[in-house]
């Protein structure tokens, strides 16, 4: 097993692991979500005089639908197809008028669901300089040797691992580091279980592991259900891992930087 990885698990069954790393990942959730009053003062109108067609109309255009259905994404992208459709409208504001009108305020003001927030904590942290280590635009970043961390977006990351360090994948980078004249890069990942979507974000990271291209260390900076020792598929990747790809938790990662 790799060194940081072996780590990584000690620490997750170990130590007070989910209280250090809240503070990188705080998911609190959020407020309700603002609604738009005048779309919602139409859609009560709309309600109250049983008028499916605008009901619908005015519900689609709030940025989440009281409803899980299969075909709700479809009128989104074309609400032309409310008027041709009518059993599909009748079957839908069927559920609405049996919800009542608080319960479907209550379910389009649902604060976003917590993954969704997850994206840019890392980065977040990262501007907090907790790893020791100057944050430089990419002009500075491009011009100076010193140790540091290259503060930009997905984009700039990719852009500069690609133009300097062969790097040839489609996905943005979480991290480009230089620390003694070496350059690292890594994807952080907070896997919050397992299957599905998190099994996708699990690859994506294994993904820029493989790239041989990559004139760089790479790392995946990975935390979650993944060091929690079990049969399952993550936990039985990174035991195995005879790659000796680096994975390790991000509660590592200044320990890792500095010894490079």
């Amino acid at each position: 097993m790799n060194y940081w990885t072996n780590l990584s698990i000690q620490f997750a069954s170990q130590r007070n692991y989910l209280d250090e790393l809240f503070k990188i990942y705080p998911t609190i959730p959020e407020e309700i979500r603002d609604i738009d009053e005048k779309k919602w003062k139409t859609a009560e109108q709309a309600f109250n005089s049983k008028n499916n067609l605008q009901l619908l109309d005015s519900l689609l255009d709030l940025p989440l639908f009281p409803i899980k259905d299969s075909y709700v994404a479809y009128l989104k992208m074309d609400q032309s197809a409310i008027e041709r459709n009518p059993e599909t409208v009748s079957r839908l504001c069927s559920r609405l008028y049996q919800m009542g009108l608080t319960k479907i305020f209550e379910r389009v003001s649902e604060p976003k669901e917590t993954n969704r927030q997850i994206g840019p904590m890392f980065r977040n942290w990262l501007q907090k300089e907790e790893l020791g280590l100057p944050l430089l635009s990419l002009e500075e970043f491009s011009k100076s040797d010193k140790n540091a961390i290259l503060d930009s977006a997905d984009a700039g990351l990719m852009h500069f691992a690609k133009d300097h360090l062969g790097y040839k994948g489609n996905k943005g980078l979480d991290l480009v580091a230089r620390m003694h004249g070496k350059y690292v890069v890594g994807e952080a990942k907070f896997l919050t279980d397992e299957g599905g979507h998190q099994n996708a974000q699990f690859e994506d990271a294994k993904n820029l592991l493989r790239d041989k291209s990559v004139k760089a260390i790479k790392i995946a900076i990975l935390d979650g259900v993944l060091y929690i020792k079990s049969k399952k598929k993550m936990f039985r990747y990174i035991n195995e891992n005879k790659e000796q790809y680096t994975i390790l938790s991000s509660l590592l990662l200044r320990e890792f930087l500095y010894q490079v």
